[in-house]
């Protein structure tokens, strides 16, 4: 009889055990998921309130910011507007192949800002041809 009450003790011990390791492994896969999947980039914010900074680190569209370093054509470094980087998008697939046609390989010129986002200081061209080469070593503090 005692080995027996002994033996139900120690089976429900073990459920108990393993039922928590379980509900802690699940609980910290979910943590650990949920913070892999937030933002990592932290740009700072100008006076207009739109962020600014390098994209070389940002690894998906939603992290990029409203204003992103780049040198024009005469080696200026300012910032160019993500939504002016990203032009219209099409909204069927003909319309895509129309502008695709239309544009050719056209170089495509957007302005360069000063750090406000409203001070126009050069010109940056999106060539369709290449792909666009990011330098190795950008200084993030320009004004």
């Amino acid at each position: 009889m005692r080995f027996r009450l002994l033996g139900i003790r120690t089976l429900i011990i073990g459920i108990a055990l393993v039922t928590g390791i379980i509900a802690g492994a699940f609980g910290s896969g979910y943590a650990i998921a949920k913070s892999v999947s937030a933002p990592v980039h932290v740009f700072p914010k100008n006076e207009s309130g739109m962020t600014y900074g390098s994209d070389l680190d940002v690894t998906s569209i939603d992290e990029e910011p409203d204003l992103i370093l780049a040198y024009g054509v005469d080696g200026t470094l300012g910032y160019v507007l993500f939504k002016d980087l990203e032009g219209e998008k099409p909204k069927t697939p003909q319309e895509a192949l129309a502008q695709q046609s239309k544009n050719g390989d056209k170089v495509r010129q957007i302005p360069l800002y000063a750090v406000d986002g409203k001070t126009v200081i050069g010109v940056f061209n999106i060539d369709p041809g290449r792909d666009i080469e990011k330098p190795a070593v950008i200084n993030p503090s320009i004004e």
